[in-house]
C-alpha cells in the first residue's frame, strides 16, 4: 500500500551525489556560514543540523532552533486540556512494527482549542516516536467544519516539525475521505508538503487499513466502527495475505 520510496528519500539521495562545484559561490559562502555557527552550538547533535540544511535549505539551521525551544516547552507545559481531549494518540504498531498515530478528527475542536498548545503536544508525542520510521492513520469520520483547522495552521505545524518527520512518516492513512479531504489532501501535497505526497493513501473503510496494521493493534472510538459498519456492512474487505 505504500509503493515507492518517497520523494524526499529520492531528493536526499540526489543532494547526497552533488558535487559543491554545483552551487553558485554565494550559495558555498552562506553554507559555510551555517556549518560555522554549528560548530558554536555545543548543544546541538551535527548530524540532525545537517539534515536540516539538505531538506530545507540554510533556514534549516532556524528552524531546528525554533523547533527545540517548542520541545523544550512541551516538556515543561501544562497540556492536559489537549491530551484529555483524546484526538491524538498512539495506537500498536503495523505488521512492520511501526508506530500507528491515531488522529480522530471529529474530536478535534480546532475552533475552541489553544492551536499553540494542541502544536505543543503534537511535538511532545511525537518526538520520541519519530526517531525511527512511524505511520499515521486520521479518520476524518463524522467531521464537520468546526473541526478543520486553517491551512495556514496546517502550513505552520508543516514548516516548524523538522526533517526527520517527514523523513520517517511511511504511511499517512486517511479513512472515510470526503470529496473536501480529497481535494484539500492534494492542494496540500501538491503545493506544500510534496515530499510526502506519495505516503498519502485515501481509504474508504476501516477494513482497508488491516492490510497493514491488525485489528488488535489498531484502538478507535466506538463511533467510528458503527458509522463504519452502518456504512459499508460487515466483513467487505479482505486483506491479501502477506508471504511468511
Amino acid at each position: 500500500m505504500e509503493g515507492n520510496s518517497s520523494d524526499l528519500e529520492y531528493g536526499a539521495r540526489d543532494m547526497n551525489g552533488l558535487s559543491l562545484n554545483s552551487y553558485s559561490s554565494g550559495l558555498q559562502a552562506q553554507l559555510q556560514r551555517d556549518l560555522d555557527r554549528q560548530h558554536l552550538l555545543s548543544d546541538r547533535p551535527r548530524a540532525g543540523v545537517y539534515e536540516n540544511v539538505i531538506s530545507e535549505g540554510v533556514e534549516g539551521i532556524e528552524h531546528q532552533e525554533r523547533y527545540e525551544r517548542l520541545l523544550r516547552r512541551a516538556q515543561v507545559e501544562d497540556l492536559s486540556e489537549v491530551s484529555g481531549i483524546g484526538c491524538l494518540y498512539q495506537s500498536g504498531v503495523d505488521r512492520l512494527g511501526r508506530p500507528v498515530i491515531v488522529f480522530c478528527g471529529k474530536w478535534f475542536p480546532a475552533q475552541n482549542i489553544d492551536l499553540e498548545k494542541a502544536l505543543l503536544y503534537l511535538i511532545k508525542l511525537l518526538d520520541p516516536i519519530v526517531k525511527g520510521d512511524y505511520v499515521i492513520s486520521y479518520f476524518h469520520t463524522l467531521t464537520s467544519t468546526s473541526n478543520y483547522p486553517s491551512l495556514h495552521w496546517l502550513r505552520e505545524v508543516y514548516s516548524v516539525l523538522p526533517y526527520k518527520y517527514k523523513k520517517n512518516l511511511k504511511a499517512f492513512y486517511i479513512v472515510h475521505p470526503t470529496f473536501w479531504t480529497k481535494m484539500m489532501t492534494w492542494w496540500f501535497t501538491t503545493f506544500m508538503a510534496p515530499a510526502i505526497k506519495a505516503k498519502v493513501h485515501s481509504l474508504p473503510g476501516v477494513e482497508h487499513l488491516y492490510s497493514a496494521i491488525t485489528k488488535d493493534q489498531l484502538e478507535i472510538p466506538a463511533y467510528i466502527t458503527e458509522y463504519d459498519m452502518a456504512t459499508n456492512g460487515l466483513h467487505y474487505f479482505n486483506p491479501v495475505p502477506t508471504a511468511s
